[in-house]
Order: C-alpha cells, then structure tokens, then sequence
C-alpha cells in the first residue's frame, strides 16, 4: 500500500470520529502510524486531538489508541518487577517524583521513569531534572543507566516511545489544555512502551486542579485500570483532594531546591512534599512487596531510606549516571537578578490557593522556558498573616517581565485571605 493511500486511510479514520462514530483498531492504527511518522501534518493532527475533547473515547477505542501508540514506537525491554509513578500534572510546585524514584530504587526495585516537559504547568519533571544532568539519552543509553543504577529520571521525548503522543502534545501546547482521554492513552502508552508492570498514577483533585470533579476523578480512575487490565499492569489509582502545591516554589529552580531539601532532610524542607512523597512511594512499593511475597511495610521502609540519606544517595548516583555533578546541593542554587516580595494587604487567614493563577503568573515571570522564573511560595492554606506580611516573591531574569507579573497579579490573586 502507498503512503498516499495510508495517509487517505488515516484522513478517512479521522472524518469518521468526527463524526462521533466508533472506530475500529486498523482504523486507529492508521492515525497513529501517520502521526508517529509526522506525516499527517499539525492542522490534521489537531483535527484528531479535538475528537477527545468532542466526542471523547469508548473503552475499546482507549484500547486501541493505546496498543496502536505503542506499537508505532520503540519499545524497552526490563526484567522482573519493573516499576513507575505518574501523575496526570496540572499541580505546580509538587515535584514528588524526583523523591519517589530513588526510595523505590533504594529499595531494591527496577524504576526507568520517563517523563515530559511542562504542559499545563510551569515545570516538568524533566525540566527540573535537566537542572541536575542530562535528560536525553538513547535507548541503549537507557538500558546502561538503568542496569547500573537501577533507574533514571529522562526525557521521553527523545526514546522513540509512543511518538505520536509526542506530536500530539506539540500541536497542543498552544492551548495548555488537554482532554482527559488524551492524558490516560499518553500515560499508559509510554508506561508499556518501558515495560512497566507495576503503576501508581496520582490524580490531584480539587477546585483549581485539572480534575475538578469527583465524577471525573472516579471516571479517570475505572479508565486507567481498564487499560491496565488490558496489559497485565499491577496499578493503583490514587485520587487526592489537592487544595495548593505541595512545595515551596513554583518553577523549575526553586523546585529543584524543594526536591534537595526534602532528600537532604533540610529542617527548612517543604513537609508537605515529603509527605506526598512518601505516600506514593510507600504504596507502590506495597504493590512490589506484595508481588515479591515480601513481608515489608511500603511507608516505614520509604520513611527508613528516605531520613537514612539513601534516597538522596541514590538520586546523586541517577545524577551522576546521567551526567551531572553528583555533589549538586540544595545552596548551589541563588535567586535570579529580578526579584520582587508580594505583601498581604490585611490580616487574616490564608483560605485559598488559586492555581490556575500560580501557573498564570509564573509564565508570565518566563516559566517554563526560564527555569530561573517562579515563585517562592511564603504562605499555605491555614496560615495566619498580618497586614504587610510577606505572601510569596516573584523571580526571574527579565526586569520586563517582573513588571509584567506584579501588574497583573491584582487580576489573577493567587490567595484568599479572611
């Protein structure tokens, strides 16, 4: 068959969907093959991208979006228990991964984890990691760092796996949205790809998170571990209500201190993030004990590695695999040139974090393309302030746009103070 007649079979597919019918998986596949080998193009590739916010998936055409994802890219292979951690994003400022990689690794446990660049948010993980060592790497890179160390912490983009998904993702980047759908084939699609058999996949809730709903949440939820089933995955899905970020800074930087700070047990740590941390930690972990027929408890053997200093011991030999300076501290890292302190204008109690807001003006500072740019957050919901007291600063290298932030902040109020 041609590749104009496979490209007409992929356009043919597409108009089907939008026309809100089922298709079938050589239907599907046809898409994704074309997409993979980006030669479908951004506009018809968005054509498709919109069918999941439209019409949406049924359960089998999740399935197939899936299977098809995987089947068009490069796959990795690893033996025994093989195990990972995603979250589904939206939340600035909780950088819980970079914390549970190496407890899971220090506990004997196979972890490639593969992640993306900000979408919704004004860091990724591997825009934080990027910070500490080198994120692209081939596959066969990958196999050396992970046989070495026993995990990584990359950029996906780079590996070939799913990358359709990775096309798809750029033609939706303007929006900084994507649908539900979209996010669970991503996901799940790049975890088989890697050979992943146990998952937890943390799904943040709340009123300014990107799942808002209950409903939602619990739909997204019976979606993942139906495509799990479908895999022989091992998966739990944990569903939070997430009122704020779990660190102290927004963006890059100041995420990378948290991440430090919580390995390093800094008294000054964000326990927030620790906590968070250790609790999706300590369940896949229970996850891989239970497999193993080991009789160990995943939340004291996290606690144990992590205040041990193992969990930063394994992360700076991750670091050190990948490139970088495995002697990297928490104090390397000082303020950019461009700072300014935002002061509570009354007294009270801080109610509300707003963060769709968080994200807003972090961009506006440059995130996620200047990892410099954030905010170091003062506040947390519960704490009390008076007037003139400091609420959060903001960072980054261009005077422009620190002006930029502060002005618009009054429009986009990141508290709510009673």
């Amino acid at each position: 068959m041609s590749r104009q007649s496979d490209r007409l079979d992929a356009i043919d597919a597409i108009k089907k969907k939008l026309r809100g019918n089922d298709l079938a998986y050589h239907e599907v596949y046809s898409i994704m093959d074309e997409i993979a080998h980006d030669r479908l193009g951004d506009v018809l590739t968005t054509y498709f991208a919109a069918t999941s916010f439209t019409e949406g998936f049924s359960s089998k055409e999740l399935y197939y979006l899936t299977k098809a994802m995987v089947e068009t890219g490069t796959t990795l292979d690893f033996p025994g228990i093989v195990a990972d951690k995603h979250s589904i994003g939206g939340v600035a400022g909780t950088r819980t991964t970079l914390i549970v990689v190496p407890i899971v690794v220090a506990a004997g446990f196979t972890m490639p984890k593969t992640s993306s660049r900000a979408i919704t948010t004004p860091a990724g993980t591997a825009d934080v990691m990027e910070l500490f060592s080198h994120v692209t790497f081939t596959p066969e890179q990958v196999k050396n760092i992970v046989h070495k160390v026993g995990g990584c912490i990359l950029w996906g983009g780079h590996l070939g796996i799913a990358p359709a998904d990775d096309v798809i993702i750029r033609v939706e980047e303007p929006l900084s949205f994507e649908s539900f759908d979209k996010i669970i084939v991503s996901i799940m699609s790049k975890k088989i790809a890697m050979s992943i058999n146990h998952l937890i996949i943390d799904v943040p809730m709340g009123r300014t998170m990107k799942v808002t709903y209950e409903k939602d949440a619990t739909l997204i939820k019976n979606k993942f571990e139906q495509i799990a089933d479908h895999f022989g995955i091992h998966i739990n899905v944990d569903i939070n209500h997430t009122r704020q970020p779990a660190g102290n800074g927004i963006g890059a930087t100041l995420e990378a201190i948290d991440v430090l700070k919580v390995l390093e047990q800094d008294k000054t740590r964000p326990m927030e993030l620790e906590k968070r941390s250790l609790h999706l930690a300590s369940q896949l972990l229970d996850m891989c004990y239970k497999t193993k027929r080991i009789e160990k408890d995943g939340m004291t053997e996290a606690k144990k590695i992590l205040s041990s200093g193992k969990a930063r011991e394994i992360f700076l030999e991750i670091v050190k695999a990948q490139h970088g300076d495995p002697t990297v501290e928490s104090t390397d890292f000082t303020p950019p040139k461009h700072t300014e302190r935002i002061l509570s204008k009354t007294s009270g109690t801080i109610k509300t974090i707003n963060n769709f807001n968080i994200n807003a003006i972090a961009k506006i500072l440059g995130a996620p393309d200047n990892k410099q740019a954030g905010i170091a957050i003062m506040k947390h919901i519960g704490d009390t302030v008076t007037k003139r007291e400091v609420l959060l600063e903001l960072q980054t290298t261009s005077a422009f746009h620190l002006q930029e932030a502060a002005d618009t902040l009054p429009s986009f109020p990141i508290y709510t103070i009673e």
